[in-house]
């Protein structure tokens, strides 16, 4: 058996110094005019690691029960690895899993694929490049270039008669380097931060109430959380005394979807709230990103409007459908492509409802109702009521909001289990429209509740291990990484 802990090493080697090299060489061009040399880079020496993993059986390949790591003909598989220090826990895991199941060789090289030198540049860095041009600076070294950088693989689009190697990864490098980019632009939090579940909500109110809670965690003897991660900053278990209101007053405004990340005791085992704001296009936008993360899970918190006469204001649903009128995703996921529930996720959110609210079973389905969520793109559907009706009438639908069945589409289309539990806002159709002293009385009666609702959610599906991946998202020739 080869030992993975040398593999990951000899992956984070290269990528050091791939770095290295590039940042010497920005350096050596911006103070001599320098440019590298042609052939220390067709050698590879601002190059991405490659993780190769070759498999020849002589006997059919096993079927493990997982929905992941899985190798189902022989060949030769290969990945670009952008960030191996931060991905190490995952890589360890998937590596792990092959190496037990099969019969595999695996080993580690440069790739084709070189990094883009505005990804070795942080904001603050001693690297200052003056007044030279990114114009300039692209014809000597490596760039962003969007030819090199897609979804191809985890849409079904890798078109195997143009290369020697099926692809590893849904990632490669170039493409995990560009999210992680844009994911500190749009959050304005560090990467590392991030953890391996995820909230999404859609008003502020949530992310104050997650706020109070991460520092009541915190707070309480014997937590094992480490810390809260902000916009702005970050505060561990000594440095909270006034933290709420340094984090309501601090720069989140800055930010298109601040994020939010109680840092679990293993680093990243905790929860990450984003605040993805109104509407499928911000929706979209964060899902693409953080999904090269890698994420466990990730639920849609919000609030929606009731379409039901018999849904009261504070009312829960459950989504198990969704009607897609989001229409961002329609060139690449096709609305007649079924997104279907996750059947860990729907048992966790609704035992977990049953939990916070201390209801019992009867009682609760008289205010968690299961249905047809849906995501409109239009926030004023309202106005076109009369050519929406018939739709609703024939999709069953219970409740509307705009960014439910983006998020489902966006974990069906990128392997990660997603679920949907909104609260019931308003019913515009029967006359309950949010009004200002309504609308905050609701806030304070409904937030903290759904809120702990979605965290409790979160640790039950923590419980659930490797089972919570479903088979569901797998396709029948999918990449051997989860």
């Amino acid at each position: 058996m080869q030992d993975i802990e040398t593999i990951l090493d000899e992956l984070e080697t290269i990528f050091d110094r791939s770095v290295l090299n590039l940042r010497n060489a920005l350096a050596a061009y911006v103070d001599d005019g320098i440019r590298p040399a042609p052939q220390a880079r067709a050698d590879g020496c601002f190059a991405y690691p490659e993780l190769r993993i070759d498999y020849d059986p002589e006997t059919p390949p096993p079927l493990p029960a997982r929905a992941f790591a899985r190798l189902n003909q022989p060949g030769i598989y290969t990945a670009s690895i952008a960030r191996p220090r931060l991905f190490r826990d995952y890589l360890r895991t998937q590596l792990r899993h092959l190496s037990d199941d099969y019969d595999v060789r695996i080993s580690v090289g440069r790739s084709a694929s070189e990094i883009p030198y505005p990804y070795v540049l942080d904001a603050g860095d001693d690297l200052k490049l003056g007044g030279i041009q990114s114009g300039e600076l692209g014809r000597w070294f490596p760039t962003t270039e969007l030819v090199h950088i897609g979804d191809e693989i985890a849409d079904g689009d890798w078109d195997m008669s143009r290369h020697s190697a099926r692809p590893l990864a849904l990632f490669d490098g170039p493409r995990t380097d560009f999210s992680l980019a844009r994911l500190r632009h749009y959050t304005g939090t560090p990467t590392e931060h991030f953890q391996r579940f995820i909230l999404f909500t859609n008003y502020v109110r949530y992310v104050d109430e997650f706020v109070r809670f991460s520092a009541e965690t915190l707070r309480s003897e014997g937590s094992l959380y480490q810390g809260l991660s902000v916009p702005g900053g970050r505060y561990d278990r000594g440095s909270l005394d006034g933290a709420e209101e340094e984090i309501a007053s601090g720069s989140w405004r800055r930010f298109q979807m601040p994020a939010y990340h109680l840092i679990g005791p293993n680093g990243d085992d905790g929860i990450t709230l984003v605040n993805i704001g109104v509407g499928p296009s911000n929706a979209k936008t964060i899902c693409d990103h953080i999904a090269v993360l890698r994420p466990e899970a990730w639920l849609m918190i919000g609030h929606c409007g009731g379409l039901r006469p018999s849904q009261t204001i504070g009312d829960y649903v459950l989504a198990h459908a969704y009607l897609r009128d989001d229409h961002v995703l329609d060139g690449i996921l096709p609305v007649e492509i079924p997104i279907p529930p996750i059947a860990e996720v729907q048992t966790a959110l609704f035992n977990a409802a049953a939990k916070v609210t201390g209801e019992d079973e009867d009682s609760l389905k008289k205010r968690l109702r299961t249905g047809t969520v849906v995501t409109t793109d239009d926030r004023n559907w309202e106005l076109r009521y009369t050519a929406s009706a018939i739709r609703f009438n024939q999709s069953r639908a219970v409740a509307i909001d705009m960014e439910s069945a983006t998020v489902a589409a966006q974990g069906y289309r990128f392997r990660v289990p997603y679920g949907t539990l909104l609260c019931v806002s308003d019913k515009p159709l029967h006359g309950e429209l949010k009004l200002p002293g309504q609308a905050n009385a609701f806030y304070e009666r409904a937030i903290s509740q759904h809120l702990r609702i979605g965290i409790e959610t979160l640790n039950l599906l923590k419980e659930e291990g490797d089972a919570l991946h479903s088979r569901k998202l797998r396709s029948f020739d999918e990449p051997p990484f989860r």
